[in-house]
């Protein structure tokens, strides 16, 4: 079976989602700027128009309709019409689903799962014998194009596989090469992590609050510093301690302030929660 062909621009895959869960719309609604999110594979900063793509969608047809995408019961169907394949079911999903497509993968096939806690490993023993597999994990502010993306590839996915899916993650934010055993840390630091951030952002705001500002305001105020540190970080390339220091003074307002977050065990709090965010992300891995 000689299955479709992967298409000559490599800007311009096809693509596909089985089917579509949280993470999988939080990428595909944001692979491309434009009035209308767009989905996964159909098209990538205006590369290729979004009936390019066909999607399995078992429980989110009406979210997909609105993407113009071809939509179909059918893993098979979609399949043999695509080569870009997205594999975005709960974990417990996937075996089934693999099993259903594995006979009609053809090494022309590029598989690409975010299913939680799946190994490249596990995806290529349930696929035909060199299968191009890869596997990466978004977070939520992939739907402001401001995410935190990092993937990986399996033996048989080369530098060409890589350009694709890293041009195409490119356009959800951040988007990193790394070893699969990064994959996990990476859910404990960055997955979870936006959590942690909403956690400080609310507590910043209530202080302020406490403190007699608006609650409004004060939110407003406490998301632009978060932002601004972050871009300050990103731009500059300093270490934060360097830029945490360049903001305190002797015997000034910051000092005070975070000797209080020291005694408050701030920095040892947020250290065992990505470390208990990655042993989880392990643990499911497992299971």
């Amino acid at each position: 079976m000689s299955g479709p062909r992967w298409d000559t621009h490599l800007e311009q895959p096809h693509g596909l989602q089985l089917p579509g869960g949280r993470g999988g719309q939080r990428v595909h609604r944001r692979l491309r700027p434009a009035p209308e999110p767009q989905l996964a594979g159909g098209v990538a900063d205006g590369a290729g128009p979004v009936a390019d793509g066909a999607v399995g969608v078992p429980g989110a047809r009406v979210h997909v309709g609105r993407l113009g995408c071809r939509t179909t019961h059918s893993n098979g169907e979609v399949v043999q019409s695509c080569i870009l394949v997205f594999l975005a079911t709960k974990p417990h999903v996937l075996p089934g689903v693999l099993q259903e497509i594995a006979p009609l993968v053809t090494p022309n096939h590029v598989l690409v799962s975010l299913v939680a806690g799946v190994t490249l490993q596990t995806l290529e023993q349930m696929l035909p014998p060199g299968t191009k597999v890869l596997r990466f994990m978004p977070n939520l502010p992939c739907v402001v194009q401001a995410g935190a993306v990092v993937f990986a590839r399996g033996r048989c996915a080369g530098e060409r596989e890589a350009a694709v899916l890293q041009g195409l993650l490119a356009a959800c934010g951040l988007c990193e090469e790394v070893p699969e055993s990064y994959i996990d840390i990476h859910t404990g630091l960055s997955g979870s992590g936006v959590a942690y951030v909403y956690m400080f952002a609310e507590a910043l705001a209530e202080g302020a609050v406490k403190m007699g500002m608006s609650g409004p305001l004060a939110s407003r105020i406490a998301a632009q510093t978060l932002l601004g540190a972050a871009k300050m970080m990103l731009e500059t390339g300093e270490h934060p301690a360097k830029l945490r220091a360049d903001v305190c003074t002797p015997g000034g307002t910051t000092i005070h302030a975070l000797h209080e977050l020291e005694k408050g065990g701030l920095r040892a709090a947020v250290m065992n929660a990505v470390e208990a965010g990655t042993i989880r992300a392990r643990e499911l891995g497992k299971n």
